[in-house]
């Protein structure tokens, strides 16, 4: 986070009305820095600072529009977006988010965080170009009905997972920092050797209070088992999207990393952002980047108009309709031998998505966080064996009917009798041959769907 901004010589564009009002956002964000780290400062101070940036922030708006038409600026369209996104969305939201906690410390640190990251990209990138210094970050996003489709489902998949209702703050995020961020990069294929480059931006408290709380995780930090399920939750949520945009095609996930915040910037300043999107779930901020460039040509979406849109409502619905068809089911392997995890994966994978787990406690995270359609439990494992796999299982009421088979080197009478009373769906021998294995599994989903 910022503590206090330094005019330099580089945010100067050599435009005196547009330089002066720069300089005075930068000094009113010093002193609201200031009220911040003054406990003695009341709320009143605070409320008068943060309406008083908003009122020169929208006056230079206006002046630097009025500009850029005095001297037929080619991108003033774009610009004037990126600042009604600010005025209409980011402002408002900050504010409201402001009011309805009290101006407490977390709000205000975003109201900061976001305001000032904006200010400082806004100025080094948006701001130059309008005198050629620069190019714009924003010259490759996509169309506004698009992003907006994009929102509108990302705000759906918020609450189908968490429950949460999320508003969004910027359609063109420019990688501020608002308090503690985890910073997870999924690179995943698509055809013709496309590939959607996509950064997660999540806040800690927003990890610690929805996947720290499903997994029953009682903290208030981040730990490996955490960071380990949020990478899970991540994936999870990205291919959810994939079922909203069955026209995205994204394949196999080829690379993750979790970035540092340096690390972030670096691609930012890097790469052109085709979606980059900030949001608030009223438990932390959410953003989510894509970096896309194909999309540019092909467009994931067409806006709907009084003219086009039963045809589109129609094509969507097939669209829909085919990619639920093609949707496999998910398969959970559990054992502790890879050799096993990677052999079942490879008999499996053509047809159904299969997850490994190596363990009973890795195996309890992923159904929480993914549920499968069929589990194939190993019997034998250290510490904690199928049986207690199983148990934990079955005494989840959410889980209690999720089918198990054991996958097992043995199915004698003992230990068939051990876990009956856990109703397991059945039982698969390790000795049997692959193509066997796999027909018993075909066969039950077949069941399952008659």
């Amino acid at each position: 986070m910022y503590n206090q901004l330094v005019w330099k010589d580089e945010f100067n564009i050599g435009v005196d009305v547009i330089d002066k009002e720069h300089q005075r956002l930068f000094k009113i964000i010093n002193k609201l820095f200031a009220f911040g780290e003054d406990e003695n400062k009341n709320q009143w101070a605070c409320q008068e600072g943060i309406k008083y940036f908003k009122e020169h922030t929208l006056k230079h708006f206006g002046e630097e529009e009025s500009y850029m038409a005095s001297i037929g600026f080619e991108n003033l369209e774009r610009h004037r977006r990126i600042h009604k996104g600010f005025r209409t969305k980011t402002l408002p939201i900050l504010e409201e988010e402001l009011e309805q906690s009290g101006y407490s410390p977390d709000a205000v640190n975003h109201f900061l965080g976001v305001c000032t990251g904006w200010l400082i990209g806004h100025t080094l990138t948006e701001d130059q170009a309008i005198t050629g210094a620069k190019t714009s970050r924003w010259v490759d996003l996509l169309p506004e009905e698009e992003a907006e489709a994009m929102e509108k489902t990302i705000i759906q998949l918020i609450y189908d997972m968490f429950q949460l209702e999320s508003h969004l703050i910027s359609a063109s995020y420019g990688g501020e920092k608002f308090g503690k961020g985890v910073y997870y990069r999924l690179v995943y294929g698509a055809k013709e050797d496309e590939k959607w480059e996509i950064i997660l931006v999540f806040e800690e408290k927003l990890l610690i209070n929805t996947v720290g709380d499903a997994m029953g995780i009682k903290t208030n930090k981040l730990d490996t088992m955490l960071i380990n399920a949020t990478r899970y939750t991540a994936q999870q949520f990205v291919g959810r999207i994939r079922e909203h945009l069955p026209e995205a095609e994204l394949q196999e996930l080829r690379e993750e990393n979790l970035l540092t915040y340096e690390q972030f910037l670096k691609i930012y300043e890097r790469e052109k952002m085709q979606f980059s999107l900030l949001f608030d779930t009223g438990k932390g901020y959410f953003a989510y980047c894509v970096i896309a460039p194909h999309l540019l040509q092909k467009g994931v979406g067409t806006a709907i108009h009084a003219d086009n849109a039963m045809a589109e409502i129609d094509k969507y619905l097939s669209k829909r309709e085919k990619a639920q068809k093609k949707h496999k089911k998910r398969i959970l392997v559990v054992d502790d031998s890879m050799t096993i995890r990677e052999g079942m994966k490879q008999l499996l994978e053509n047809d159904y998505d299969v997850t490994l787990a190596q363990s009973g406690t890795s195996a309890i995270c992923t159904i929480t966080l993914n549920r499968p359609d069929l589990i194939l439990l190993d019997y034998e494992m250290p510490v904690c064996d199928g049986r207690q796999v199983l148990e934990m299982i079955r005494s989840e009421e959410s889980f209690a009917d999720l089918p198990v088979f054991f996958l097992t080197g043995r199915v004698d009478q003992e230990s068939v009798k051990k876990v009956i009373a856990l109703k397991p769906e059945g039982y698969l021998s390790k000795q049997l041959k692959p193509d066997e294995i796999k027909k018993n599994i075909d066969k039950f989903f077949e069941r399952k769907k008659a």
